[in-house]
């Protein structure tokens, strides 16, 4: 990674803290050291660099395709070691990667759901993260942002808006009987996105809004 890695870092987080009132929660949930797969919920376009700067390691995200259009973009984005990853299809190649990153003993940073939430409410997410964590059985570290919906046009500026980062603890997904089916896999995708559910207020949870999910605490 290019020297200017950590000089953005920096200044991100110097933004971030003194535009808005930025609390992030749950640091000592972080492995120090060895793989982690860390899976958030997405609602704006701030939000990779916010889990980037909140985790205190250096992570590698899996970004879509789209933002590596733009051969300046996609410069910018790779020297942060972010890779593309194809949303319409089963890509083999991002998932490779993605393997290759965890059995280097590295941060990769996925977001299930694929896509920014439009109305701040969890999705339905697609199976990517859970078949890199099932394949590679590296601990899955869960994050739940709340408030970068709110980071819209510029008047948001003038409101330091609150924005919360909830880290979890560490989990694995459980074992399966035989092989892995896609009603499995599927399985284990609402298993994952449940334990992201759990750190968000009741009012984002969507689609993962489950009774037996444990309360929120603010």
């Amino acid at each position: 990674m290019p020297w200017f890695y950590y000089v953005a870092r920096a200044i991100l987080k110097v933004l971030f803290f003194s535009l808005t009132s930025c609390q992030v929660k749950g640091k000592e949930n972080i492995p120090d050291q060895g793989p982690v797969l860390v899976v958030a919920n997405h609602l704006n376009l701030a939000d990779p660099p916010l889990v980037g700067i909140s985790l205190g390691r250096k992570v590698i995200f899996m970004a879509k395709k789209e933002l590596f259009r733009s051969r300046f973009l996609s410069y910018f984005i790779r020297s942060f070691g972010s890779f593309p990853v194809s949303r319409k299809q089963t890509d083999r190649q991002a998932i490779r990667q993605a393997k290759q990153v965890l059995a280097e003993g590295l941060v990769l940073a996925m977001f299930p759901e694929g896509k920014r939430s439009r109305d701040a409410q969890l999705q339905p997410a697609l199976s990517g993260s859970a078949l890199i964590a099932y394949h590679s059985g590296a601990p899955i570290l869960p994050v739940g942002i709340t408030g970068t919906e709110k980071l819209k046009g510029i008047a948001w500026v003038l409101h330091r808006p609150q924005i919360k980062v909830n880290i979890g603890h560490p989990f694995y997904l459980p074992p399966i009987n035989g092989r892995l089916t896609k009603d499995e896999l599927a399985r284990l995708t609402s298993y994952m996105m449940e334990h992201i559910a759990e750190l968000l207020p009741q009012e984002y949870r969507g689609n993962y809004a489950r009774k037996e999910i444990a309360r929120y605490e603010d």
